[in-house]
């Protein structure tokens, strides 16, 4: 068990900030006005509406699997500890809740691609741009996060060696990091195609948030991935270099919170744009923002089991 305070509440933090957000973004549903086209023959509206409903679907299960991790943290709390194989279970239920989160991420990739949608009198350079930007990152986020967090929940196991739960956290992490990149590198390229270069040269705090995000993200990524193949064959948690840990969780929670922060200082009508659009509106990861109170603890202190 952990022994170290700071660490513990930060943990809480983050997981009480995950089960709330997800809450609020379960029951705002506004986006159910989007349908008022399906049955027009419509091909966006009929493709938006099979999205909603097999996004909805997908964040039910993540709802459910926040609010085990909030009630389990709160039954930390309560009774001052929990049993290994207690948290091995919660675990393992929160990472498949999770998974099927993304999995229903997955119509999103595929049925833009399935209608060709907005691609034909497109150049192949235009059609190229718009795959690499938006439906390929979505079919990553959708088959490749699942894949890796159901791997991890499989060999997530008391029975099991603790080496392959361990190489597979390495991989889950390398594997979310990647998509964060991939799937928001795409939507500020896709923004500065739509409003020109001048959307980043006319204002700073745009160029900041755009340096971050294809940047930032990628040497993070990069960062991450090397440190994954250095300790994948680490045989315990004591043979990991849980200060680098540190710095990647803290890095990923900089960047949201970065760019959040972004908009709330320096944001007006004049910098609105695809990119804020999204990234304030429909992104269901904000509350990762909170990681650096969980990182943070793991680069100052000497954590102990």
């Amino acid at each position: 068990m952990l022994r170290s305070l700071p660490l513990k509440i930060g943990i809480a933090v983050v997981v009480s900030a995950y089960f709330f957000f997800v809450f609020h973004g379960t029951f705002t549903l506004s986006w159910i006005e989007e349908w008022e086209y399906f049955g027009t023959g419509s091909i966006w509206a009929t493709i938006i509406f099979w999205e909603d409903i097999s996004a909805f679907v997908g964040l039910l299960f993540r709802l459910a699997a926040s609010a085990i991790a909030f009630t389990s943290v709160i039954l930390y709390f309560v009774r001052k500890t929990l049993s290994e194989q207690t948290i091995v279970k919660i675990l393992r239920v929160v990472l498949v809740g999770e998974a099927i989160y993304w999995i229903g991420l997955l119509p999103s990739g595929i049925m833009p691609l399935a209608y060709f949608v907005d691609f034909s009198g497109h150049s192949p350079f235009d059609v190229l741009v718009r795959l690499l930007t938006n439906e390929v990152p979505l079919l990553v986020e959708s088959v490749a996060i699942p894949a890796v967090l159901l791997k991890l929940a499989y060999e997530l196991s008391p029975k099991k060696p603790l080496k392959d739960a361990i190489k597979w956290g390495l991989t889950a992490g390398t594997v979310y990091v990647f998509a964060f990149c991939f799937t928001h590198t795409g939507i500020w390229i896709s923004t500065v195609r739509t409003k020109g270069v001048e959307c980043l040269i006319a204002y700073p705090e745009n160029l900041f948030s755009f340096g971050l995000t294809t940047i930032g993200m990628l040497a993070l990524t990069i960062f991450t991935a090397h440190f994954a193949k250095t300790y994948i064959v680490a045989l315990t948690l004591k043979d990991l270099n849980l200060q680098k840990i540190g710095a990647i969780i803290t890095s990923l929670g900089l960047f949201f919170l970065c760019n959040y922060l972004t908009w709330i200082l320096f944001g007006r009508n004049e910098t609105w744009s695809t990119w804020y659009a999204w990234f304030l509106g429909h992104n269901m990861d904000l509350w990762m923002l909170s990681l650096p109170l969980a990182g943070l603890p793991l680069i100052l202190e000497e954590v102990q089991y």
